[in-house]
This record gives C-alpha cells, structure tokens and sequence, in this order.
C-alpha cells in the first residue's frame, strides 16, 4: 500500500509547484519509475485518479515511463544491465546483485527511481 503514500507525495509536489507557477489547471504529470522500486503502476494510477478528483489536477493526465534496473561491479567495472534468475522455489523470477561476468556483488545505479520528469501546466 506504499504507493498511495508515494502517489500523495507526488501530488502534493505537482500542487506545490503549479502554486508556485500561479496555475490555473494541471494538464499532464510525467513519471520515471525504475523497476527496482517494485511499486504498482495501477495502484499509483488509482491513487493518482482518487487524489486528484477536488484539486487543479482533476482530469489531468498521468503518464509513467519505466526504467531499467543498472548495476555498476567495482571490481571487474562491469556497468549495465542486472541478471535476473528464475527459481522455482519462489515461484518468480528476481534481480540478483551480482555481477554477470564475475559474479561479485555490483551497486545499483538505476532503477530505484521514482521522478516527476515534467509537468505541464495552464497558467
């Protein structure tokens, strides 16, 4: 249930901002997500549609563009993308923090994002 938290967070930061800008109307709020901060997409449109019904966000649009999960090795310097491994155990398939070429453990560079990337307005 994290991403109604998240969700109001976000619009109260967009409400904040068209204040600041002395906006009439919200018409779009663009979103990066990583795919690492494991929020659901349609839970935070939910919340998103729920939160903006009685302010100067109603009827605006929400967009959300993922991004990929990057991992950095500080031993062999691989930078890139993060190997997933699928275990039957679990039932699912999931990130691992190793490093593809030498398996040691890698720092996660992108993905854990959650960013409002641009807001348009009616001013």
């Amino acid at each position: 249930m994290h991403e109604f938290s998240i969700t109001s967070q976000l619009v109260e930061s967009v409400i904040d901002e068209a204040r600041r800008k002395n906006a009439k109307r919200v018409l779009e709020v663009h979103l990066i997500i990583g795919n690492l901060t494991l929020l659901g997409v349609s839970q935070i449109r939910f919340a998103y549609k729920l939160l903006t019904q009685d302010n100067i966000m109603k009827d605006s649009r929400l967009y959300i563009r993922h991004r990929k999960g990057k991992v950095r090795c500080d031993k062999c310097g691989y930078k890139g993308d993060i190997m997933f491994r699928n275990d039957p155990l679990y039932h699912i398939t999931f990130p691992t923090l190793t490093c593809p070429k030498c398996d040691s453990n890698v720092k996660i560079i992108q993905g854990k994002e959650c960013v409002i990337k641009s807001i348009r307005m009616y001013v």
